[in-house]
């Protein structure tokens, strides 16, 4: 039976190439974003054209989220697997996020998150079977400079997907987490700046540090031999056509050679759950309860 991918925030980015990549390989897309009728209706258009189901979700409105994926459900029949895809970056001194700047961030990407995965986890548990996919990012174990309220947004998500893991694989539902790298989309024309001027100035003569250090990044993924984005969406491709019992919880998907670093890391943080739930009697809940 061919899969069906419901991909949220695919007008652009790793979500517009997962969408595609999918669609050119035999799977039912459905693909979501904020207003396809309007602003985004050419980038809409143009994925109908290859058969992709185009959905408005808002991933910040309960209402919206919770329309968009019995639409969904309806006009795809079923979703095997829901990517989580959609969100924002920001730039700025940690600092100077004030605690509405932290709610606005938070709320697309990991609010936007929890609201997808409940709105569909109802269905996949009557089914018995499904998947959920976070993209996620190296930063989601690691962290730079003047990223900070992104950072904590996909240490928070990948918080998520290990609970969940756990927590639905007796259901016959699987948590998966894809970790990119840096790459040259349009992320970087949607970043979230900080609202308090005041302590950005507080810095000095080093307040236009972060500035300077996202025009030095922008250039590496402009240059001709920058990681193409569409490593991530040829890496998602990957993993769903792997049989569930061999799929990684955690796939990396980096062009600058930091993949061993970060895998090094994501191997031994596994050893360690595995220990740990090991000494509790809770290994069993590693694994993905298969229907016959």
């Amino acid at each position: 039976m061919t899969q069906s991918v419901l991909v949220t925030g695919s007008n652009s980015g790793f979500g517009y190439l997962i969408a595609n990549t999918l669609a050119d390989n035999g799977f039912t897309v459905v693909g979501t974003m904020r207003d396809p009728q309007g602003r985004n209706a050419s980038v809409a258009n143009e994925l109908r054209t290859k058969g992709i189901h185009v959905i408005d979700i808002d991933v910040t409105n309960d209402e919206s989220v919770e329309l968009g994926v019995k639409a969904a459900i309806e006009q795809a029949g079923h979703i095997d697997v829901l990517i989580n895809n959609a969100g924002v970056g920001t730039l700025g001194w940690q600092e100077s996020f004030d605690i509405e700047d932290f709610k606005r961030v938070f709320d697309i990407n990991v609010f936007g998150v929890q609201r997808m995965t409940r709105a569909l986890l109802p269905h996949m548990k009557q089914r018995g079977q499904g998947a959920l996919v976070q993209i996620s990012s190296i930063l989601g174990q690691f962290v730079l400079p003047f990223l900070g309220s992104y950072n904590a947004t996909k240490h928070a998500v990948e918080g998520l997907a290990e609970n969940y893991r756990v927590e639905l694989s007796q259901f016959g539902i699987q948590s998966l987490i894809v970790q990119p790298g840096g790459f040259g989309t349009d992320f970087g024309a949607n970043l979230l700046r900080s609202s308090d001027k005041a302590v950005t100035e507080s810095y000095g003569e080093h307040a236009d540090a972060p500035e300077q250090m996202w025009a030095g990044t922008e250039q590496g993924h402009d240059a001709d031999n920058a990681p193409s984005p569409q490593m991530v969406a040829d890496a998602v491709l990957a993993l769903l056509q792997t049989e569930v019992s061999e799929r990684p919880f955690r796939t990396t998907v980096d062009g600058s050679g930091l993949n061993p670093v970060i895998e090094a890391v994501n191997e031994a943080r596994e050893k360690a759950m595995q220990h740990i739930y090991a000494a509790y009697g809770m290994d069993a809940m590693f694994t993905v309860k298969q229907s016959s």
